[in-house]
């Protein structure tokens, strides 16, 4: 079979681990010929996978919807293609094979919604880009969520028979997992997550806050951000700066290092909308105690594991608490320990 692999709005964060997972998947499977189709990432062909890089896509929505709407279905009958499996969350319009849509944007399925003066672009989301989003679940041939919440919710809210939708949760690499074993006497509080609102960082910010202000001591807090980057990191950065907190913007990470931080930290994870939230499954394997906003995606995710506790999505003085808890544990470790 020829498979068209329509991935045009991977180039960054969860989108592209999302479009390397499947490449990684797919590249063993060569029983078929896979057709990458992609903006700005590089992918390295191989005998079963061609790769059909269009950057121009990236220059605007125009460029984007011409491409979606004209290129991509002459794409289709062009190369033969006999199935799409789209990670866009959307299908391709007047395409008559048929389509398979990986569905992990859980924007239009959240709870929480984004008001115009809060957030603009998650309103279009939530308002807008949700009915394409809703009308393209109903034209999938097939459906593949990440949890199950979000296979209810496309239930719920599009009327989709439960038959035409499957769950697979994300694989994993987990050659990289190291086991939770911290050494020093100092807590590290560690928070892996892009520079978004709802990622909810500013709890992490009045917990710690709070911390600081009951004189608790010998601990700090890592977040993957950059102190000079967008307006939001910015913000945060001098909130942090203001009131003297034991808060690093580290910056992007590798693969590598974010494993390596979750055997000597323990994860913060404070995010209300998430589709899967890969850092609660790697921070899991490696037994590290985990600190998670109470949702059903998290407590889906951590259902049995005993090392992890949860606080609601405003509660800062719980977080604060639990971080309080921790930091004493670790000390009493160390103490027991020697140190």
């Amino acid at each position: 079979m020829n498979i068209l692999v329509y991935s045009v709005a991977a180039e960054s964060g969860g989108a592209l681990s999302v479009l390397m997972d499947f490449y990684k998947q797919f590249r063993e499977h060569k029983e078929n010929h896979y057709y990458f189709l992609v903006s700005t990432p590089h992918l390295e062909e191989q005998d079963n996978i061609t790769v059909l890089r269009f950057p121009e896509i990236k220059k605007g929505w125009g460029h984007r919807l011409w491409f979606e709407y004209v290129k991509a279905p002459q794409l289709v009958k062009q190369l033969k293609i006999d199935e799409v499996f789209s990670t866009t969350n959307t299908v391709l319009p007047f395409v008559q094979v048929s389509q398979t849509l990986y569905l992990h944007n859980s924007l239009p399925f959240s709870t929480y919604r984004f008001k115009w003066n809060e957030n603009r672009l998650f309103w279009v989301y939530q308002h807008i880009i949700a009915r394409l989003i809703f009308h393209s679940l109903k034209r999938a041939d097939h459906i593949i969520t990440q949890t199950h919440w979000m296979k209810n919710a496309v239930i719920d809210q599009c009327g989709i028979p439960e038959g035409k939708i499957e769950v697979q949760t994300p694989p994993i690499d987990d050659s990289m997992v190291k086991l939770y074993h911290p050494t020093g006497r100092e807590t590290i509080f560690f928070y892996p997550a892009a520079p978004f609102s709802y990622k909810n960082h500013r709890l992490i910010i009045e917990a710690c806050k709070i911390l600081k202000s009951r004189e608790i001591t010998d601990w700090q807090v890592l977040l993957t951000l950059n102190a000079n980057g967008s307006p939001y990191e910015r913000e945060l950065a001098a909130v942090a700066k203001d009131f003297r907190l034991p808060v690093k913007f580290i910056g992007f990470l590798s693969r590598e290092e974010v494993f390596d931080w979750y055997s000597k930290s323990i994860l913060l994870f404070p995010s209300y909308i998430e589709s899967f939230a890969l850092p609660l499954a790697e921070a899991r394997l490696a037994e590290s105690p985990i600190l998670a906003a109470d949702t059903s995606l998290s407590r889906e995710v951590l259902q049995g594991y005993k090392n992890c506790q949860f606080y609601g999505i405003q509660e800062a003085e719980k977080l604060a608490e639990e971080m309080a808890y921790e930091v004493d544990m670790n000390k009493e470790r160390v103490l027991n320990n020697g140190g």
